[in-house]
């Protein structure tokens, strides 16, 4: 398992700031010996998540596109949350995003932007932190108690900072707030400029798989106006909540798991 986890380990060096590395820098990357990496490498480039280059550089292979296209026809959460984003974007000409727990942090798996949406939006396949924002804190208050008190004994200084509480209380007190509400508004916690409701998405059996957002700039919407679409959001996620429990080819969708 540990040499699996340093091959797929490498695949996380690819960012849009780097998506191209050489097999020298991934070797010095990866700490493991040459011949194991040059292993690694080789496995990730015939599987198709790795693609060679010019100079004997890689960059991530077509495979991940196909596993894409797959998600985009195929992943309940994504399909399901199709239809309520797009009414919701169109009813309110915000912009809507559909996000999934993922490990520590939260994930953007779908978009409905509206014309002129601020480029500070989050978009498809970004990771933010599972503290700040409306479509974070949507999800972060419906864990359950023991994966909240492993994250508070793992994050307690990022959680205080990020205005939740300062010690257990307080920070059971704040999600259940937003439990009690439903939904959770934040303004400028993750992008500054931008206001956003979020709600959260559960599967059949009542644990939180992600969240459904509506998002705006602070410089073209009135926040008392903004404010009032709570439980417009709110609907939408339960629509999408629905049709995740209903899907035909779903045995099952379990939560991501946080830890």
């Amino acid at each position: 398992m540990k040499s699996l986890d340093k091959a797929l380990g490498l695949l996380d060096v690819f960012t849009p700031a780097a998506p191209v590395w050489s097999a020298e820098d991934l070797i010095r990357f990866s700490g493991a010996s040459a011949s194991s990496c040059y292993r690694y490498i080789r496995a990730l480039h015939k599987a198709g998540l790795l693609a060679r280059v010019a100079n004997g550089s890689y960059t991530l292979g077509p495979r991940i596109l196909e596993f894409d296209r797959t998600t985009r026809l195929c992943d309940p959460v994504y399909v399901a949350g199709g239809p309520a984003m797009r009414r919701l974007a169109d009813e309110t000409g915000y912009s809507v995003i559909l996000c999934i727990l993922y490990s520590d942090s939260v994930m953007c798996v779908r978009e409905a932007l509206s014309r002129g949406a601020p480029p500070e939006l989050f978009s498809r396949g970004q990771k933010r932190p599972l503290f700040s924002g409306a479509a974070a804190k949507s999800i972060l208050a419906w864990l359950p108690p023991h994966q909240l008190k492993s994250l508070f004994a793992k994050h307690r200084r990022t959680i205080a900072a990020a205005g939740l509480g300062a010690d257990w209380d307080a920070f059971r007190k704040t999600l259940r707030q937003i439990r009690e509400d439903g939904y959770c508004i934040t303004s400028g916690e993750f992008n500054p400029g931008i206001v956003a409701i979020g709600a959260p998405l559960f599967n059949r059996a009542g644990d939180v798989l992600g969240s459904l957002s509506l998002a705006a700039s602070t410089r073209s919407v009135s926040m008392a106006k903004f404010r009032g679409l709570a439980g417009r959001v709110v609907q939408a996620a339960g629509e999408a909540t629905e049709r995740i429990a209903s899907a035909q080819n779903m045995m099952d969708l379990p939560a991501r798991a946080v830890g």
